[in-house]
């Protein structure tokens, strides 16, 4: 790689570095291709970039950024993980891939600015994500709606039923 490719490649990895929500630094060994490529396809799917990076270009292109935090951890083979809207989103996707391989690590993180270790990212796993927090405060802003439409409801249904009954009464007496 020329000098001009690799400042093409900082350039683009510093720009998705200053706009990541999320980015988790973590080290892939011994994974087959057929893995990595599923697992970037669970990824993408969810909006979430994996890339695996040179080292030295990774920290230079962090400079500046947020993932500057967790430069340090850009040692021996590498794989960044970034997400630019739902930050639990790839601790979710990781921690599921992780479950049955020891083979692929999480070094670090550092979600909206602030650095995580990896049971920090284990913990986020934990959390529901955007969809679901999204889903919940939904839930929560139409209960009330319902009840009071319920409510509001509720004698107007009684004054038709008293009004239908006292019409049967006075359809019978005549």
């Amino acid at each position: 790689m020329n000098r001009t490719e690799k400042e093409g490649v900082i350039g683009e990895l510093h720009a998705k570095m200053a706009k990541a929500r999320a980015a988790i630094v973590a080290e892939p060994k011994g994974l087959d291709v057929e893995t990595v490529t599923a697992l970037r396809k669970k990824l993408r799917d969810s909006k979430v970039e994996y890339r695996v990076v040179k080292n030295t270009l990774a920290a230079r292109a962090a400079k500046g950024t947020p993932v500057e935090v967790v430069a340090d951890k850009f040692v021996g083979p590498t794989a960044l993980v970034m997400s630019y809207d739902d930050v639990v989103a790839p601790a979710k996707l990781l921690a599921e891939f992780m479950k049955d391989r020891e083979n692929f690590t999480i070094r670090g993180a550092v979600v909206e600015g602030k650095l995580v270790d990896a049971k920090g990212v284990a913990a986020l796993a934990k959390l529901p994500g955007l969809n679901e927090l999204r889903a919940q405060i939904l839930g929560m802003i139409t209960q009330p709606a319902t009840k009071i439409a319920r409510i509001v409801g509720t004698p107007a249904q009684q004054l038709a039923r008293v009004l239908g009954a006292r019409k049967e009464q006075l359809e019978k007496q005549s």
